[in-house]
This record gives C-alpha cells, sequence and structure tokens, in this order.
C-alpha cells in the first residue's frame, strides 16, 4: 500500500519493481496521488478509504498474501482501514516506511495522519523503517538511540533506523528491539541521495518476509538489493537519480 509516483522514481511503481525483481509478486493497492517529480511533492491527494477496504477484501480473498508493506498512506481514514484489514488477517508481517516528508521537503502527512500512525499502525506492524528526518519527528527526539527507544516503548516492536540521508563514508542502518543491544549494518556510501530507497528498502524486506527469510536476513537481502540498485542508479529527470530496480538479482 503506497502512493502514486508520477515520476516513476518511487512509491507503488518502487514496491512493485522491487517486490518481483525479488521473486515475489506485488498485490499493489494505491492509497494517495502525489504531484511529484524527482526533486519533490507539490501535492497528494488521498484515494477513498471505503474503495481501498473493498479492494483489501477482494485481494485477499482471492490470494494469499505473506507480508505486507505500506508507504504514503493519504490520511487517517485510510490507516483505520488498513488496522481493520491486520485485524481481520492475524500473523502477516507487516513492514511499514513512515512516510511523512519528500527528501525536498514536501509533505506527505498531516499531524493526523502521523498520529493514527503511531497510536494504531505501529503497534501491528512487525517493524518501521524511519529515515533520520522521521526517526526524530516520530520519536520526539533529536537522538536517533532515545526516539527509537521512545517507539518501542509506545508499543513498536522494531525500529529500524535508516542511515542514507545522513552523510559520512559510510550508511549505517540500525535495527532496536526489545534485545539488549540494537543490530547494525554498514554500507559504502556511494555519494548523493537518490529518490526512493526508502521505499525501495522497505518493500525489499517485505519480500524476503514473504519468501520466508527471518528478519535479520531480510533486511540483510533488502539492504544488498538496494546498495546494487544504487549503482546502476538512472538519470530520469532535474532531481535526484533513480535506483534501477530492474537488474538481475541473484539469490
Amino acid at each position: 500500500m503506497s502512493g502514486l509516483d508520477p515520476s516513476g522514481g518511487a512509491g507503488i511503481q518502487a514496491d512493485i519493481q522491487a517486490i518481483t525483481s525479488l521473486g515475489c509478486h506485488p498485490l499493489p493497492v494505491l492509497t494517495c496521488l502525489t504531484v511529484q517529480d524527482t526533486t519533490n511533492v507539490y501535492g497528494a491527494e488521498a484515494v477513498d478509504a471505503e474503495l481501498i477496504r473493498k479492494q483489501l477484501k477482494c485481494v485477499a480473498d482471492d490470494a494469499p498474501i505473506h507480508a505486507i508493506k505500506t508507504g504514503a498512506l493519504g490520511n487517517a481514514a485510510i490507516v483505520d482501514v488498513l488496522v481493520e484489514f491486520i485485524h481481520q488477517h492475524p500473523g502477516i508481517p507487516v513492514i511499514t516506511d513512515p512516510v511523512i516528508k519528500a527528501a525536498g521537503g514536501g509533505d506527505l502527512a498531516d499531524d493526523e495522519l502521523i498520529n493514527a500512525m503511531k497510536q494504531r499502525l505501529f503497534p501491528l506492524a512487525e517493524m518501521i523503517t524511519p529515515n533520520g528526518v522521521e526517526l526524530s519527528m516520530l520519536g520526539d527526539s533529536a537522538n536517533p538511540e532515545q526516539a527509537a527507544r521512545n517507539l518501542l516503548e509506545s508499543g513498536c516492536s522494531s525500529v529500524l533506523a535508516t542511515g542514507g540521508h545522513g552523510t559520512g563514508l559510510h550508511i549505517t542502518n540500525t535495527l532496536f528491539n526489545h534485545a539488549p543491544e540494537p543490530m547494525t549494518w554498514e554500507l559504502e556510501r556511494i555519494g548523493g541521495e537518490y529518490h526512493g530507497t526508502g521505499c525501495t528498502l522497505a518493500a525489499a524486506i517485505a519480500a524476503g518476509r514473504a519468501a520466508g527469510l527471518s528478519q535479520r536476513a531480510a533486511i540483510s537481502q533488502a539492504q544488498n538489493y538496494v546498495n546494487r540498485a544504487i549503482l546502476h542508479a538512472l538519470d530520469v529527470g532535474k532531481g535526484q537519480p533513480v535506483p534501477d530496480r530492474g537488474i538481475p538479482w541473484e539469490r
């Protein structure tokens, strides 16, 4: 479940490409339409929540669902529909990319939507995957570890704090859960920022979980996949390059 990016770089398109490349079949449900290019988001309009409810029921009645990935959710009413669906289908891993702002600064969530995600969706998710900006906003702290701990205390099962929006020679992604110590992964930073990497990472993790990988194995595979897609990034527009998610993937 995610929004439509007409530049083809992020959102539902990124999800479809990543999930397909990793050997799974996506069942895409569109949550909002955006006015967006490779530079920024300029507007968004949510899909009617009742239509989404009907889509989810129709798809679930027809095909088995092995994981759920969420991105931009449009509004709080859509969160309520999703929460209802999760309660009706317990046991499915939910990977939530808590999309709040585009890299260019454009808003993709208002306060009502953010509160709905924090209070009703996050406690049902197996993992949330905020970038540095989102982690600080959602966890009410500029300190990443404290922000993650605040989210865990509020009901999150695990928080994968992603480091793609940071600086330095390496990207550090850190998994916080209720274990004594967090787990970290370090990847070489290729340089700059890329359009849709957060969507791609969360979708790839969901694909790994759907295929039966453990949480940690799914994260490792997803990071390697995103890194390879960035190495072959495409200059689609005037803004951020787009990861090439269509590259052949060897397991």
